[in-house]
């Protein structure tokens, strides 16, 4: 009886899926049914005046078990629009304007919405027929990429039974209000977001060289903000809004991450007061505690007068302080879960740890006995007690002198405890080391000591370098007499033409005959992805770091051309002027450290590149020809490969086919 019971739910379901398909509206007490139909995703070749690109699903309403009353309706086909991508580094997109409403007619190719992209104010097209039933993200909010932020339907009649999570278009808007009104009132109306942009595909995090604009000054859409140290170079980021700069978050020197508000901008001068003081609920939180129903509201702060309030840390949540701060709060044995922060997002600063005092900043738990300090060591937290990072010699100084190292506060990098805390909480004074050798007699120069921090660009590269580790990759070397070549650059370097122009030219023609060296691999599609054009990047030492122009279309020019190019090129890298498409287009690279007297070495792969070569020095050895000896011009070359797409022999004829050409 039971299976026949359960044959029979099975026959009903699946007529149920059939009666849905048609386009009759009917009732047999049910919910909306929904079965999802199709998913695709297409991208749009630029048009006009913006980029067009789509993500859209067609649904129909999903199937639910049956309860007295319900009213079963038509199936509704709807198309959710997401938040396109457009541009390679966007995750996030701000609509600056629905140019069409709910309910109006939207054919394909109109100018649906104007999105604030990582880049620029772009039209956003629709792809589909239909009308717009629902807008969920509305004009100056924000959504991540794929995010739905609208839906369209296929007739006018099916605008109010689009489903939205399960429940009628209608009622979404009434739902969220309390949530809108509950977390939404942190910034006022007037108050407009500056984010930290990503200034290249590998771009985690920037830091401010420079503010070119002051708190109060008066903001044009193009002016230039500030100048942004990303991991490749300097560069100018522009304003895309006109307004007033109210307040500035992250100071010249300090780093955020790509996507921080790193400033706020008032609509009118006359709004900079309220969104100055809106900076400390950045992050969602109020920045106080709220005061009981029956008093009285404080008076606001007047601007530049003391410092904003602290911002409540609920238990467990992530510590967040400045470099200084931490510096602080280690020196003086204070744990940073004890500060309340009062910088941006309840950011604890050098200024909070100064003025902390226990019970009041919060609540101070009292440190049990056996627990030793809390000292921050890692960059981002607490120490957890008990855990001690001692060195050999102070451990045996604190068995020798009965000492509890747990007791002990340590004074080396990252807190290490040294030989001399331990010998100083056990009130002797460290031995003077003695002096083993004489004194110099001459000037010895101030060597650098200790942790650096390194730069946005020596980051980058030491990301790039490590993700040079995943592709299998392997060397050839060749040696190639360079008489022909010497005697061509003498004759070509009064008009300028430099060595690395030369090479690159080679190099430029000898892909001609192998593009599998100019070809990557793509991990995802498992696929070869060939290039047609031959942009060579030639890696260029610079203060800081290394970067790599490109010249582009290098086999399409003559060596004049490339010369000029590349010259232009070097002095934008060193001056930190390059572009992306200056530095991250290439398809083939070349190092060459021969101008330094290296005979030979290998280049590490760069990430999405199929090879590089690299050029040691020429030097002058003795051949046997005719078997008479003779004085040659030699240097060595080796090719880095991806070996998942380029064989030996691949690489084998290449630099053949090179040492032909430079020979």
């Amino acid at each position: 009886g039971q299976k026949r019971s359960g044959m029979r739910k099975q026959v009903a379901a699946l007529a149920l899926l059939a009666l849905a398909a048609s386009s009759d509206a009917f009732s047999m007490g049910g919910l909306p049914l929904t079965t999802t139909v199709a998913s695709r995703a297409t991208a749009a070749t630029p048009r006009r005046a913006g980029v067009s690109t789509w993500f859209s699903r067609r649904e129909v309403a999903t199937l639910r078990k049956a309860a007295p009353g319900l009213r079963m309706q038509a199936t509704v086909q709807q198309t959710n629009v997401a938040m396109p991508a457009l541009s390679s580094t966007m995750t996030e997109g701000k609509i600056v304007q629905w140019t069409k409403g709910v309910g109006d007619k939207v054919s394909a190719g109109d100018i649906l919405m104007v999105v604030e992209s990582d880049k620029a104010d772009m039209d956003v097209e629709s792809f589909e027929d239909g009308y717009l039933a629902a807008i969920l993200v509305e004009d100056g909010d924000t959504a991540a990429v794929g995010a739905t932020v609208a839906i369209i339907v296929s007739n006018e009649a099916d605008i109010a039974n689009v489903v939205l999570g399960g429940a009628p278009a209608a009622a979404a808007p009434a739902e969220a209000a309390p949530a809108a009104a509950a977390g939404g009132a942190a910034l006022p109306d007037s108050a407009t977001q500056v984010f930290m942009p990503a200034l290249s595909s590998t771009m985690t995090e920037g830091k401010i060289v420079q503010w070119t604009k002051s708190e109060g000054d008066k903001i044009s859409a193009g002016d230039i903000l500030m100048v942004v140290e990303s991991d490749k170079a300097d560069m100018d980021v522009e304003a895309f809004e006109e307004g007033y700069l109210a307040k500035i978050m992250v100071e010249d020197g300090d780093s955020a991450a790509v996507g921080a508000t790193v400033a706020l901008m008032a609509a009118t001068e006359a709004d900079i007061p309220a969104v100055a003081a809106a900076a400390a609920f950045i992050g969602g939180a109020p920045a106080a505690v709220a005061a009981p129903a029956s008093a009285p509201a404080p008076a606001a702060a007047p601007m530049g007068g003391a410092a904003p309030p602290a911002t409540p840390r609920g238990a467990g949540e992530r510590v967040v302080a400045s470099p200084m701060a931490k510096s602080l709060a280690a020196e003086r044995g204070i744990s940073l879960s004890d500060v309340m922060g009062t910088g941006p997002a309840g950011r604890i600063t050098a200024s909070d740890v100064e003025n902390f005092k226990a019970g009041a900043g919060g609540v101070k738990t009292e440190k049990k006995k056996d627990e030793g300090p809390k000292i921050d060591r890692t960059g981002g937290g607490v120490i957890p007690a008990g855990l001690v990072i001692a060195s050999p010699e102070a451990k045996k100084a604190a068995k020798k002198n009965k000492i509890d190292i747990k007791s002990v506060v340590g004074t080396g990098n990252f807190g290490r405890i040294t030989e001399a805390d331990v010998l100083a909480a056990a009130g002797k004074t460290p031995a003077a080391p003695k002096k083993t050798f004489a004194a110099p007699t001459r000037d010895v120069p101030v060597l650098p000591d200790g942790p650096v921090k390194m730069s946005g660009m020596q980051s980058a590269v030491a990301n790039n370098m490590m993700a040079t580790m995943i592709a299998p990759s392997y060397r050839v070397a060749r040696k190639i007499q360079t008489d022909k070549f010497d005697e061509l650059y003498a004759a070509l370097k009064p008009r300028g033409v430099t060595v690395s122009a030369l090479l690159s030219r080679a190099v430029a023609l000898a892909i001609e005959k192998h593009p599998i060296v100019n070809a990557h691999f793509d991990d995802k599609t498992k696929s070869i992805v060939y290039h047609s054009d031959i942009n060579i990047a030639n890696a260029v030492a610079i203060d800081g770091g290394l970067i790599t122009p490109v010249i582009q279309n290098c086999n399409m020019k003559d060596i004049m051309t490339v010369s000029a190019e590349w010259k232009d090129l070097v002095g934008k890298a060193k001056s930190g002027k390059l572009t992306p498409a200056e530095f991250q287009s290439g398809t083939f690279a070349i190092s060459n450290l021969g101008m330094f007297g290296v005979s030979q070495f290998g280049s590490l792969l760069p990430p999405g590149t199929g090879s590089i070569l690299a050029i040691g020095g020429s030097t002058e050895v003795v051949k046997m020809k005719n078997g008479q000896p003779v004085a040659v011009k030699e240097m060595e070359v080796t090719i880095t490969c991806d070996h998942r797409h380029i064989y030996g022999a691949d690489a084998a004829l290449f630099l053949k086919t090179l040492a032909e050409i430079m020979e």
